[in-house]
């Protein structure tokens, strides 16, 4: 038999714990206040019409709050790193720069694993949509200017395990 000062202490603690969920799920799902700390990574190449490989070391942002932040509050994107953002079905890409202090290079890959548009030097802290025009099936981060630098453009091929096509169901 359980004693009366036990007996309270289970039930402040159950009385804690249904407090501290519901602060705990804010905290993921509010509005982000300060960078994520580095995503798993791996490599990304880009293959460009005239045979040239450029390899890229991408964070993979696969969750939906991984996803919310992206390269928020973060200062600077390495010119051989950035992110992807990888949809579970080829949809609308939509994306901002609130929170995002570095300018970007915005390139959308569609389902074909070809980039079908890119939007270069996103301004830092913009509210205004960055948007791919229709469906893709993934969305890279880069660092600003690295697109025109390296020659990369709509058409050329995008390679990664990241992209590999996944069997129907999974």
């Amino acid at each position: 038999m359980m004693s009366f000062k036990a007996g309270r202490w289970l039930a402040l603690a159950a009385c804690m714990a249904a407090v501290s969920v519901p602060a705990m799920a804010a905290e993921e799902t509010g509005e982000p206040t300060h960078a994520q700390a580095p995503l798993p990574t791996v490599p990304l190449t880009i293959t460009t019409a005239d045979g040239a490989k450029h390899v890229f070391t991408v964070e993979k942002a696969m969750t939906p709050r991984e996803q919310q932040v992206g390269e928020m509050f973060r200062p600077s994107v390495p010119a051989d790193a950035g992110m992807i953002f990888v949809w579970s079905y080829p949809r609308q890409s939509d994306m901002w720069m609130e929170n995002t202090r570095a300018p970007l290079d915005i390139v959308f890959i569609g389902a074909d694993n070809r980039i079908s548009s890119i939007v270069e030097n996103a301004v830092p802290l913009s509210l205004a949509r960055i948007s791919s025009h229709g469906p893709v099936r993934a969305t890279l981060e880069l660092q600003a200017g690295i697109t025109e630098k390296l020659g990369i453009v709509v058409g050329d091929k995008v390679d990664s395990d990241v992209l590999a096509n996944k069997p129907a169901g999974k």
